[in-house]
């Protein structure tokens, strides 16, 4: 058989393994996603009552007022910061990513215990007292970050001890978050893996539904 031939052949054999695995398997799998599963396919983007896309129920974002569900610290304020004012540096290394701080680091001791300083500026208004100060009684996972810093949950414990201040902010009954916040908990992965955990974008839109802002 002549080199020719072989050399047809090969470059046949490479230009129909080319279309069905650069073109025809993608373009299958997008079409199955879009079919099947549509929401996940999109990037599971819920809405508010208004019908406008409010964010994924796969990434985090910043709840601080007393009146939301607070969310989980962020090395990264979720990927909402802005790359030209990053004093603090966080996007150096992407948009996700834990801070890789030592228990016994400065850094981290400040964010989670505050610093004082004459300049305000520098002051640090630290977690642990913000929580105390609100009657929060503070969990691991209002203390510290996740691995990713977008974790969009917080364990049932986090968002049961919040229930307090959000109901006396809000002028409604603690039971009334107590039922919202079994609703919007997701269970383990298959049942066995990981654990329950409460979406916080779910839950505070739940809660505005349940108890609009004015």
């Amino acid at each position: 058989m002549s080199f020719a031939r072989e050399a047809s052949r090969a470059v046949r054999s490479t230009l129909v393994l080319w279309v069905l695995t650069a073109i025809i398997y993608p373009l299958a799998m997008i079409a199955f996603g879009q079919l099947v599963f549509p929401f996940q396919a999109n990037g599971s983007i819920i809405q508010n009552a208004q019908g406008e896309a409010v964010g994924s129920i796969l990434i985090g974002q910043p709840f601080t007022s007393d009146r939301y569900f607070n969310s989980r610290p962020s090395t990264t304020n979720y990927s909402t910061a802005n790359p030209q004012e990053d004093e603090a540096g966080v996007l150096k290394t992407g948009v996700s990513g834990a801070s890789n701080l030592a228990p016994s680091n400065p850094a981290l001791l400040d964010r989670i215990q505050g610093k004082s300083d004459p300049d305000p500026e520098k002051a640090i208004e630290g977690d642990l007292p913000r929580l105390q100060q609100a009657g929060v009684k503070p969990t691991h996972d209002l203390i510290y970050t996740s691995g990713s810093s977008l974790d969009p949950h917080i364990s049932l414990a986090g968002a049961a001890a919040q229930i307090d201040r959000i109901a006396k902010a809000r002028g409604i009954q603690p039971n009334q978050l107590g039922g919202l916040i079994r609703q919007n908990t997701d269970g383990r992965f298959l049942g066995i893996f990981g654990e329950p955990g409460v979406n916080v974008l779910k839950l505070n839109l739940a809660l505005d539904a349940l108890n609009p802002v004015p």
